[in-house]
């Protein structure tokens, strides 16, 4: 298998580039936490919403967790295209979770309808990413535990193009000339389109969602979507769709097979697509995602985590099994090994970069990523934004109209 040879210093210093220190320290005792001599500790079972993909990576941690403090931990499986929501439904009325796995972006929607609690972490941590960290943070406090640092990138075929593009318009040049079936290949939804997976090729536009502050916080109150440079990027699109670029019939599953099957030299996606690309013995590379506008690239950078319900009915176990369980080495490692994320824990994923080059690539194209943007205001930009963009992919109306709109639209929803 071929992969890029770069320098794992790259990401190493993003992530060892300052922790954040807390002050507090977590529940629970001993280095592995938990206390089971305590004989009146709270054994009331803890419940974990997990989707079906990180469920068989937390089994052991909880039966160790039960082993050493005869708490159980019920491991519920979830469809993860709703379980944001039915946690802010369900946790006021005691039928949620202790605890939820969950990208970060959700957090503020979290914090303002009061369904999490924050941990104190102390010690621990140290031994994370501070991006990782900084993501799981909101108006000064803690929320989660960070397990995950997440972003897209471009992975080539070796056999069909034999090295890397200068620019979006050689990708599609070479792709062409691969004489594959389809030049370029992207996941997209045919009822929602997909932001997050084209968003490197907006920001390549320099157009984004919402103003950065100094700090690299968002302003929820400068929508800047509508602007000349995301009217750039819709004039693009429709352009894209009309010459079979972008499909809107091609999603996740469709654009993984057909670049599994070589029918296209060049697939944009994220890391939990590389074990079966592998698997099918392509020879690869990940690289960065050529700009289309004459600015970079940047992708969404995401970050998975684990969070404490607000009406979490073992409040203690469940800090204990999330800061003190959660954050171990091994733990982390698994969870890479179902996912193949680059961890967020600093020495779980210098192990996984050492014998994984993928993760190495993926980590240091995430360097230059957008951070997601974590505001509640962000629940509300999803769906216009998408329809707009598959809107122009299937080459509907004009798209300064179609894009303003979509501005306006989640303008008016926002406030």
């Amino acid at each position: 298998m071929k992969v890029n040879k770069k320098s794992v210093l790259g990401f190493g210093a993003l992530i060892a580039g300052g922790a954040l220190v807390l002050s507090g320290c977590a529940s629970g005792g001993g280095d592995n936490g938990g206390d089971s001599g305590n004989e009146n500790a709270d054994t009331t079972p803890i419940t974990v919403w997990v989707d079906i993909e990180r469920k068989p990576a937390l089994e052991d941690v909880a039966a160790s967790f039960t082993e050493e403090t005869g708490v159980e931990v019920k491991l519920v499986t979830k469809d993860f295209a709703t379980v944001d929501q039915d946690f802010i439904s369900q946790v006021p009325t005691g039928k949620g979770p202790d605890v939820i796995v969950s990208p970060h972006d959700k957090l503020g929607a979290y914090v303002s309808a009061g369904v999490v609690a924050p941990l104190e972490l102390g010690d621990v941590a140290d031994g994370f990413a501070e991006a990782a960290l900084q993501a799981m943070t909101y108006d000064g406090k803690v929320y989660g535990v960070p397990y995950s640092i997440e972003n897209v990138a471009l992975v080539r075929n070796t056999d069909l193009v034999a090295e890397p593009a200068e620019s979006f318009d050689d990708v599609i040049a070479n792709g062409r000339a691969a004489g594959t079936e389809y030049p370029f290949l992207v996941g997209l939804s045919p009822e929602q389109g997909d932001p997050y997976h084209l968003y490197p090729l907006q920001t390549s536009f320099g157009s984004q969602v919402f103003a950065q502050n100094a700090d690299g916080s968002y302003d929820a109150s400068q929508l800047v979507l509508g602007d000349e440079a995301g009217v750039e990027f819709a004039t693009a699109l429709k352009q894209w769709g009309a010459e079979g670029i972008l499909n809107a019939n091609i999603d996740g599953d469709r654009a993984r097979e057909f670049f599994i099957a070589g029918k296209s030299p060049y697939y944009l996606t994220g890391p939990w697509n590389i074990p079966a690309i592998s698997e099918a013995g392509i020879n690869y590379a990940i690289d960065p995602l050529p700009s289309a506008g004459g600015e970079e690239a940047r992708p969404f950078v995401g970050v998975n985590g684990f969070f404490l319900s607000s009406k979490s009915e073992n409040a203690l176990a469940a800090t204990d099994f999330i800061v003190n369980y959660l954050s171990t080495e091994d733990a982390q490692l698994s969870l890479f090994e179902v996912g193949g994320r680059p961890p967020a824990l600093i020495s779980a994923y210098e192990t996984a970069a050492a014998d994984d080059p993928d993760v190495q690539a993926f980590g240091e194209i995430g360097q230059t990523g957008a951070p997601m943007p974590a505001i509640p205001e962000m629940g509300a930009v999803w769906s216009d934004w998408g329809n707009a963009e598959l809107q122009l992919i299937k080459g509907e109306g004009d798209p300064a109209q179609v894009w303003q709109t979509a501005a306006e639209n989640i303008q008016s929803k926002i406030g």
